[in-house]
This record gives structure tokens, sequence and C-alpha cells, in this order.
């Protein structure tokens, strides 16, 4: 698994993730595996995914070109940047539709998170993009960086800093999670 943290204080925004990967009982850490980041820059935003490695790659590729829609400065635009993301997931990377019947929504089955100019977001698996005021965190080890995020916002650490904590957190404590941790920042335009 993994997990991401994304901060806004002061003017930046800061996006980490955690750089192991698990196959079962199974490690690959970043000692072992080259390409082992989880964090992807798209024009002037970054995006963090979990999920299967395999997406990490599958958002490269498609991001990569050109006349794909990859707008993500607000709810709406990283809404129908996702909702075209799905369809292709589908047609070119042959992403299966999910058979939880339980679900009234196909899962693009990842979650990422976004920091750029604009803001932080969130995009669930079920496409709903969250805009976040202060912070957030997804993936195996959430509610550990959660934690460590409340308890150190309002401290005089910059973003980076938090968000590298958040992370260094849920990797003492979350098995599927491990060091080291990639950090990217960007200036905010408002906040």
């Amino acid at each position: 698994m993994t997990t991401l943290a994304v901060v806004k204080k002061n003017g930046v925004a800061a996006i980490a993730a955690d750089t192991l990967t698990k196959w079962g009982t199974s490690k690959e850490s970043a000692s072992y595996v080259v390409n082992h980041g989880k964090l992807i820059q798209v024009g002037d935003s970054w995006l963090a995914v979990t999920g299967y490695t395999t997406f990490i790659l599958i958002l490269k590729d498609y991001f990569s070109d050109p006349e794909v829609p990859a707008e993500f400065h607000s709810v709406g635009d990283i809404f129908r940047s996702w909702q075209a993301l799905h369809a292709t997931l589908k047609e070119q990377y042959f992403l299966l539709p999910g058979e939880d019947k339980d679900d009234d929504i196909e899962s693009s089955q990842m979650d990422v998170l976004i920091a750029n100019p604009h803001g932080i977001f969130g995009v669930a698996e079920h496409r709903s993009v969250q805009e976040f005021s202060r912070f957030y965190a997804y993936g195996s080890g959430s509610d550990l960086a959660m934690g460590a995020m409340h308890a150190l916002y309002n401290s005089q650490l910059p973003a980076e800093e938090i968000a590298r904590r958040a992370i260094k957190a849920a990797a003492e404590f979350d098995d599927r999670t491990g060091l080291p941790v990639e950090v990217r920042t960007v200036r905010l335009l408002e906040e």
C-alpha cells in the first residue's frame, strides 16, 4: 500500500509520499526499486497516487499526451479530468470494472492527492473530489498521518516539514508504509 499527505500553510502547498511497494507479505523498498516514486508532476500540479503501482505508470503515460484534459485548478476541473481519465482507463489501460454490487458508481481503483498553486485536493476511487483547507492523507497509514498533521499544524513548522513528518509517523507504525519520504512544494497563488 502507501501513505500520502498534503498540507497547505503560509502560502505553500506540500505533498508527500512514502516509497514502499508491497506484494502480499513481500516488501520492495526504495533501496531495491529504482522507480519507487509515487509523485507525478502534471503541469503546475503534483499528484500522489495510492493503489497498484501500475497506476503510477498509467497516469504518467496518460497525462504525457498534450491532448489529454489535465486541469486541476478547481473541484470541477479535476472532476471533469478524472471522468475522461476513467473512460480511458477502461478503454486503453484495461481497467476491470469492480463487481461490488454495493457500489452505485464504478471505481477507478485509486485515490490521488493533488497540490498546485490553486490549493490541495483529493480524488477518491469513485471520483469524488474534495478541496482541503489545511491538510489531508490517503492510504494505509492515513490515520497516523492525519494525527501527526493535526498535532503539528499549529506549530512553527512549514508545510513541507509537516507533510514529511506525517509520512514518517505512518512509516513508524504502519507496516505498509516505508521510508524514505518524497516531498514536493508549490507556492500558492492565494491563501
